[in-house]
């Protein structure tokens, strides 16, 4: 199951990334949210413990629908399949530490949260 939390920063919005995306419910979850919470995504995959073609689908059908995808933090098997794939070129990637104490720090300071959940896609 993968589970998305939306951070909103005002001129970007950061979906944390926790489970699998993978082929199915995960790779819906994930689109659903990243079409309903804007045109500059963050996506944090720090949490991400697989993801398969079907989840590097979606991250490219996204970036081909206008959506900017910046990917951070990927997990080791998250970087492994970007690199096997070889598609890791096509996105933005960041895994400086610093950024990450930085985006906490904007994230601290009034951002709104949410939870994206398999119910929330499916009520749309």
């Amino acid at each position: 199951m993968l589970r998305v939390t939306v951070e909103d920063l005002g001129d970007a919005v950061v979906l944390n990334c926790a489970g699998r995306i993978v082929r199915g419910e995960e790779s819906a979850i994930l689109c659903a949210a990243a079409r309903r919470y804007g045109r500059n995504i963050a996506l944090d995959l720090s949490l991400v413990d697989a993801i398969d073609a079907a989840g590097v689908g979606a991250l490219i059908a996204l970036q081909a629908a206008g959506i900017y995808v910046r990917l951070r933090n990927p997990s080791k098997p998250v970087r492994e399949v970007l690199r096997v794939t070889q598609v890791e070129s096509v996105f933005e990637i960041d895994a400086d530490p610093s950024g990450d104490k930085q985006m906490a720090a904007r994230i601290n300071h009034g951002s709104a949260a949410a939870t994206v959940c398999a119910s929330e896609v499916a009520n749309g």
